[in-house]
């Protein structure tokens, strides 16, 4: 079982003793710490809406980030397991916690995974959408500390393990990646939504 270290520690009290003071601020935190994730899968849906009548690797790169969110939280499971570290709240009872306790283990956060993955994703599909995934990464990783959730550190471990899940994903699988988006195009039931353009 793994335990956080003093400064981790220190600088999660002094996030919570923030939310206790800026009560007006908790359920605005709260609602983006719990449904926050929608808003990377709106941010997914609107990559991959623009890219589907642009060239194969656009639309395979939009994809992706969807694509590579799920696959970096299933990375991440055997991780949290192995950490075993418990949540503030398991060990500082007193602590404020703005959202449902859950019993699984706090390092690295499912959330910032998911939202490092979504980010890094959609900064190789679309710059100007993946600056603003970036920013709601941080924002999601920030309130996940500021709920209770987690240590500091275990938000920015998940948002670097996702991307790198992300980045290094989409650097070993773009060919057949690329490659299968081409041949799926092809097929009836897709070919009028998301057919290339010619001249692209």
């Amino acid at each position: 079982m793994s335990a956080p270290t003093d400064a981790n520690q220190t600088l999660f009290s002094q996030v919570n003793d923030l939310a206790l003071h800026t009560p007006w601020l908790n359920g605005v935190v709260a609602g983006y710490a719990k449904y926050g994730v929608m808003l990377f899968g709106v941010l997914i849906l609107l990559a991959v809406w623009q890219a589907r009548h642009a060239p194969h690797p656009k639309l395979a790169a939009a994809l992706w980030a969807g694509i590579a969110a799920v696959l970096a939280v299933g990375v991440n499971q055997p991780i949290v397991s192995l950490v075993a570290e418990p949540r503030p709240y398991a060990t500082h009872p007193g602590v404020l916690v703005l959202v449902a306790r859950s019993a699984d283990w706090s390092f690295p956060s499912d959330h910032s995974v998911m939202a490092g993955a979504c980010a890094a994703g959609l900064l190789i599909a679309s710059r100007r959408l993946g600056v603003i995934a970036a920013v709601a990464a941080l924002l999601m990783a920030a309130a996940r500390v500021y709920v209770g959730a987690h240590y500091p550190l275990d938000v920015i471990a998940g948002l670097v393990v996702g991307a790198l899940v992300a980045g290094v994903g989409w650097l070993v699988l773009r060919q057949p990646f690329v490659l299968a988006i081409s041949r799926i195009r092809r097929l009836a039931p897709v070919r009028t939504w998301c057919e290339p353009r010619p001249g692209t």
